[in-house]
């Protein structure tokens, strides 16, 4: 991409990017944890976050920052909202330097306001430096009472500020060993790139939680969350980050470490049904792919007699279509998106019914009016907007609805990084496949099983966390952490981590 083109970009950007999800109760749809982006040696680093953040924005829509340095110093700008509200051309212009870090976020650990929008940005005895985190660390909460208790002062309510001040704490004599020595003292999911004026520094989690890849653009380094964030800058793919593996990237180069204990990969396999982007590669595998595969692994189980195949737009169309081509039923859009509809609007006084759902999409009657529907979803989280949509469905004369869902039931929290309602206000929790059918108004309902989930990868099952499926969690979680005992890994300084390493 020259530098013409670049710019046009940043002043004439795409559409804004609105939530995938219809469902306007804040607690009843999974929500998106956090995107980085990270790039090294190009002078125009802050544009090319900036468009990479773009793409991230259906991974946070909450705030957005950009941190820059020229060698000497680090400017960073950030803000509440989304990423085209945040980077206006002037602002985005005085984020200056030829590498940097970006973030776009959703708060599943600490309030959305301004204190908590990544990158955090900190001057410590050794410079400067900035954190820009995926993921949710479950031992914070022990680790940040310790850290208090030694006098540190937190200025957020996010659990990435404990990397911050571990980081500023740390013995280590290099960047590098600074980093990686806070994170050996972590446990949970991160995907994370740090940066001071000369480096990045990018680590993944022994478990692989969440997806971070590495891309080159002419001579400059690239480091994401997904595939699309590579692709909207004309990046090269070079390869997935591996579980446990920290890349130093600087004026020599890229170099591998790999410091921490092998563990058994728990990479979360929302990331294929909900999260990532289906234009994108986790994991090793093509998101589309496997939504297409979810689809036709529900036909396959759950196969029923029906007119048309609808998606509750727009994350769930590929599921859709792979129901569609593996039962031979015809697949229709059904619904019509408002695409103009922002994040707030006023209802009027003397209400409409279904209000919030109905001003985001509508059926189209002709689709819907005496059909038999199979109407496939990705997630149930508490079940009332899908109860909503089903009511508008029969006020349009559908005959039946017969309601897939492209995963298993969510019968437990999240601690990795998505943010689920506490599993007393999940409908999966409390009600059975029957009371579910009955709640929603539907004429049949099915799930997928974790069988089809898993088959749907062509990944083996002890390689993803299904904790939210089975109640299986492959961490402590945070409640079996003691504040007041303090027992943290820390690193033997006896390995030599200042070595290059495996050159990329």
């Amino acid at each position: 991409m020259d530098a013409a083109a670049l710019r046009r970009l940043i002043h004439n950007p795409p559409p804004p990017v609105l939530p995938r999800k219809l469902k306007e109760q804040d607690d009843d749809f999974i929500k998106e944890e956090c995107g980085v982006f990270g790039v090294y040696g190009h002078p125009e680093a802050a544009n090319l976050i900036y468009l990479g953040l773009y793409a991230l924005q259906h991974r946070g829509q909450e705030g957005a920052g950009i941190c820059c340095s020229n060698e000497d110093a680090l400017t960073t700008h950030r803000g509440v909202g989304l990423v085209s509200d945040v980077f206006k051309p002037h602002k985005l212009a005085r984020v200056k330097g030829h590498l940097g870090i970006g973030h776009v976020r959703y708060s599943t650990f600490g309030k959305n306001n301004l204190k908590n929008v990544q990158p955090l940005v900190a001057d410590y005895a050794k410079g400067s430096m900035a954190v820009a985190h995926n993921g949710n660390l479950v031992n914070a909460g022990a680790l940040r009472e310790e850290l208090e208790e030694q006098g540190a002062i937190f200025h957020s309510t996010t659990d990435s500020e404990v990397l911050v001040h571990l980081i500023s704490r740390s013995r280590g004599t290099t960047f590098a060993d600074t980093v990686i020595e806070a994170l050996s003292r972590v446990e949970g999911a991160y995907s994370c790139v740090i940066m001071n004026t000369d480096e990045i520094v990018a680590a993944r989690d022994p478990r692989g939680f969440r997806p971070l890849w590495l891309g080159k653009l002419d001579n400059a380094y690239v480091v994401c969350s997904e595939t699309c964030a590579l692709d909207i800058i004309d990046a090269e793919w070079v390869r997935e980050i591996e579980p446990g593996e920290v890349l130093v990237i600087n004026k020599s180069g890229v170099h591998s470490i790999r410091p921490f204990e092998q563990k058994q990969h728990q990479r979360c396999i929302f990331e294929f049904v909900y999260i990532a982007r289906p234009d994108s590669d986790v994991f090793g595998g093509s998101v589309d792919e496997v939504r297409k595969n979810l689809g036709r692994e529900l036909a396959a189980i759950e196969p029923v007699e029906a007119d048309v195949v609808m998606a509750v737009p727009d994350s769930s169309n590929p599921a859709a279509l792979g129901y569609s081509h593996a039962s031979g039923i015809p697949f229709d859009m059904g619904f019509i998106r408002n695409h103009y509809v922002g994040r707030t609007f006023i209802e009027p006084e003397q209400g409409i019914r279904d209000f919030g759902v109905k001003i985001k999409l509508n059926p189209a009657r002709s689709a819907v009016e005496g059909k038999r529907i199979v109407l496939v979803d990705d997630s149930i989280v508490r079940g009332t907007t899908a109860r909503k949509i089903i009511k508008m469905l029969k006020r349009c004369g559908a005959k039946e609805i017969h309601f897939r869902i492209s995963s298993p039931e969510i019968i437990n929290s999240c601690f990795y990084g998505i943010d689920t309602p506490n599993p007393e206000r999940l409908i999966a929790h409390n009600m059975n496949r029957n009371e579910i059918r009955d709640f929603l108004g539907v004429t049949t309902l099915a799930f997928l099983s974790i069988e089809g989930l898993v088959r749907a990868t062509g990944m083996e099952s002890d390689s993803f966390c299904l904790a939210c499926f089975n109640n299986k969690y492959p961490t402590p979680t945070p409640k079996d952490y003691v504040l007041t005992n303090h027992r943290t890994r820390h690193i033997d300084h006896s390995t030599d981590l200042t070595l290059p390493g495996v050159e990329v």
